[in-house]
């Protein structure tokens, strides 16, 4: 797998990482592993409708009302 990124990596506790596994099916060629050993598998297709609602601020009220 490549490895595209880490999310937090401030410490040493398995961050979330987001890697890109050539060999897998195409619908299942996105991984992100988080620190609990947990993975979801995704499509490319799938992680750009992800990107696309977190741009455009799907996400924004969900962030709000937690912090």
């Amino acid at each position: 797998m490549r490895h595209i990124a880490t999310f937090c990596g401030q410490c040493n506790c398995g961050c979330p990482e987001l890697h890109i596994d050539d060999a897998a099916a195409p619908e299942k060629r996105v991984v992100i592993t988080d620190d609990f050993g947990q993975r979801i598998q995704m499509s490319l297709g799938q992680l750009a409708d992800l990107v696309a609602d977190v741009r455009s601020g799907v996400l924004d009220d969900v962030l709000a009302q937690v912090g």
